[in-house]
């Protein structure tokens, strides 16, 4: 379990992923079928973007869920790579909305392409993680797929159409959850329904998704301050550049809410490279990232205490191992 005073020592994903090496392989193979007469460029960009070096966390857990609770492996592979995929669309959609030339750094397919072929291979690979997540036989796996995309889908246009100088924790953690954390709700709450768990069951892995996939966002936004840009694979700060207040940023100004570059920043309309940079100088200055942190550990930790009536084996460590995993990576 996680300490939060104390470093933790995580194994590695290749050790994590080991009881669903199987799986993911199978994953692998499924995500780069190739569909009837499906044209070359779609095939060229899927393989691109399959190609950016994802860690393939979401479906690992789609992955051990399901085996956890015996489900049946082709079934398992089948929503994993629902999983997958949809996190893939939603990358593309992403990277249009925002104006991102680089993911991890590799140009974005919006980067070399038009806005209009990028939304309709976005839109594409949507329809190819339904047709996934179809492959499951389960109508409850299905309605869990529609609501995560309706609930991506809503929070980014709530994130769009919201006040820019709205700035509160309440609105970062309702944008993270339906950002991010909403997917590995359905990774690791489908894989129950696929292994016929308990509902009591069921609801404690939805929960353990959330609580981890929150994790996950506050350390990605952390990172986006202490990270090199080789790491990340984008510029430090980007988020900033963009007028987007993560959990970094919050925490500064509330202990520091007269701070004069911040206000430039945040509350007028300047919003340079040189500015944004000073802030990030700020914010890793401050105690502000060690608060962050603080938040992530404790979500990840709350994720563990929810498989604490899970049943025990190899699958149980690897998704208590993987909240461990999430709150240390590249830090």
């Amino acid at each position: 379990m996680i300490v939060e005073s104390t470093p933790i020592e995580t194994l590695s994903l290749v050790e994590l992923f080991a009881p669903a090496r199987e799986g993911l392989a199978a994953v692998e193979t499924r995500l780069r079928e190739v569909v009837k007469d499906q044209h070359e460029m779609l095939t060229a960009a899927t393989e691109h973007l399959l190609d950016s070096g994802g860690k393939r966390i979401r479906p690992a857990v789609a992955l051990l869920s399901t085996q956890m609770f015996g489900g049946d492996i082709e079934r398992a592979v089948a929503l994993a790579s629902a999983v997958e995929m949809l996190h893939t669309a939603t990358l593309v959609h992403d990277d249009l909305i925002d104006g991102s030339l680089l993911r991890r750094g590799i140009p974005t397919l919006n980067s070399n392409w038009s806005p209009d072929s990028t939304v309709l291979t976005g839109d594409y690979l949507f329809a190819r993680a339904a047709s996934f997540a179809a492959q499951t036989d389960s109508v409850r796996v299905m309605d869990l797929f529609a609501e995560t995309l309706m609930v991506i889908v809503n929070g980014e246009i709530t994130q769009k159409f919201s006040s820019k100088g709205s700035f509160g924790r309440d609105d970062y953690y309702r944008r993270i959850r339906a950002k991010t954390a909403s997917m590995f709700a359905l990774a690791a709450e489908a894989g129950a329904v696929l292994g016929k768990a308990s509902e009591a069951d069921t609801q404690s892995m939805r929960r353990f998704g959330i609580e981890v996939g929150v994790a996950f966002q506050i350390v990605d936004d952390v990172l986006d301050f202490v990270a090199s840009p080789e790491s990340i694979g984008k510029p430090v700060g980007s988020d900033l550049q963009q007028g987007l207040l993560t959990l970094p940023a919050l925490c500064f100004l509330e202990a520091n809410p007269d701070d004069p570059i911040a206000q430039e920043f945040f509350n007028g309309h300047k919003r340079n490279r040189d500015l944004s940079l000073q802030v990030v100088r700020a914010v890793r200055d401050s105690g502000a990232v060690e608060a962050a942190m603080q938040e992530a550990y404790s979500y990840a930790r709350n994720g563990q205490r929810a498989l604490d009536s899970m049943p025990a084996g190899d699958h149980l460590q690897s998704l208590l191992g993987m909240a461990d995993f999430i709150v240390t990576r590249d830090l």
